[in-house]
């Protein structure tokens, strides 16, 4: 059954190449800790939070649950140009002390995904159930995150399915219903990990790569802006939040997990609605400015100098979109030690 998942999936995703890029987009952001300055790689700071609310309260932006967003992509309902969705990863306390105060004085709603284990261990740092189902009552979306927040890309699948099913569990218990959102954790997710994901009857599932959600993207795999304090700079966060999507199709390598093949042979095909590729630049996160081959008019090739290091790396490929907005397509790979 997971074989022919996997399978469906790929043959999905190759058949984007024949859908246009359409104007309904969704960017959607990403926080883990506030106000924990002692994590600055997961932590924003309070005055960029607050600088962030601020910008979305007063901008020219519609601020959305995602569980909206992503039914409106699905459906292709129209979406309001510079929507934006607010999401938070694994239930850390300052989400309820510091983060939800703040989002439910601003009007902004978020989702929050939970990785139920440390907060069944009681763990210091974490919320505990009681602050969840008071943030849920409120109307904060909760959604899945595994149980024990564990690298799917490179765990048996016997594995990923078990921990869906204590976190799926959990989650009914204590909040008396099924997520249809699922987050991976670290972002990191091959073709068999959607599979199993897909599964489970999650609806959609977002991963922690760059770039601009759009109805005619992969929903087993969306794109998040992930911010911390590197990266949450007022005029970062500006950048990001007014991004258009790049879209997309015969993505290679289809995977993003590297297993054999390294480096992989990266390509893909913008399409044709976007028009000339001119200014069109891609970076990876461990080799910096890539060269492009462009191939007829909008066919990318991408090689590299030498093998991608063990875990996550990142390609992230811009085009300026005019008016100072920019077009983002971003990937993260995983590949084993």
């Amino acid at each position: 059954m997971r074989s022919s998942l996997t399978l469906m999936l790929a043959a999905g995703m190759l058949a984007l190449a024949a859908m246009p890029a359409i104007a309904d987009s969704a960017v959607i952001v990403m926080y883990h800790r506030f106000g924990e300055d002692s994590y600055p790689g997961t932590n924003v700071r309070i005055d960029q939070f607050e600088a962030h609310i601020k910008e979305l309260a007063e901008g020219p932006y519609t601020v959305l649950p995602v569980s909206e967003i992503v039914s409106a992509l699905r459906s292709g309902k129209k979406l309001p140009d510079r929507t934006v969705g607010i999401t938070v990863d694994d239930a850390y306390l300052s989400v309820y002390t510091e983060a939800w105060p703040r989002l439910k004085a601003a009007g902004l709603p978020f989702t929050l995904f939970v990785a139920t284990d440390a907060v069944d261990k009681g763990y210091a740092g974490m919320v505990d159930w009681d602050q969840i189902r008071e943030m849920r009552d409120a109307g904060v979306e909760i959604a899945a995150h595994t149980a024990s927040h564990l690298h799917m890309a490179d765990a048996p699948d016997k594995v990923n399915r078990a921990e869906m099913q204590q976190s799926l569990k959990r989650l009914q218990e204590e909040l008396g219903a099924r997520p249809a959102l699922f987050a991976y954790p670290y972002g990191e997710a091959s073709l068999a990990t959607q599979a199993n994901v897909k599964e489970f009857g999650f609806e959609t599932a977002f991963g922690q790569h760059s770039g601009v959600a759009h109805g005619a993207g992969n929903p087993m795999y969306l794109p998040r802006f992930a911010l911390n304090e590197t990266y949450s700079a007022l005029e970062d966060f500006i950048l990001r939040v007014n991004t258009l999507p790049l879209p997309v199709s015969d993505v290679s390598p289809l995977d993003s997990f590297i297993r054999d093949k390294n480096p992989p042979l990266v390509g893909f095909t913008v399409d044709a609605s976007i028009g000339s590729l001119r200014g069109l630049a891609c970076y990876h996160s461990q080799f910096g400015k890539a060269d492009l081959e462009i191939l007829g008019t909008h066919r990318v090739e991408i090689r590299f100098p030498g093998p991608f290091g063990a875990g996550r790396s990142r390609l992230n490929c811009t085009k300026p979109a005019g008016k100072g907005r920019w077009r983002w397509f971003g990937m993260q790979y995983y590949t084993p030690s």
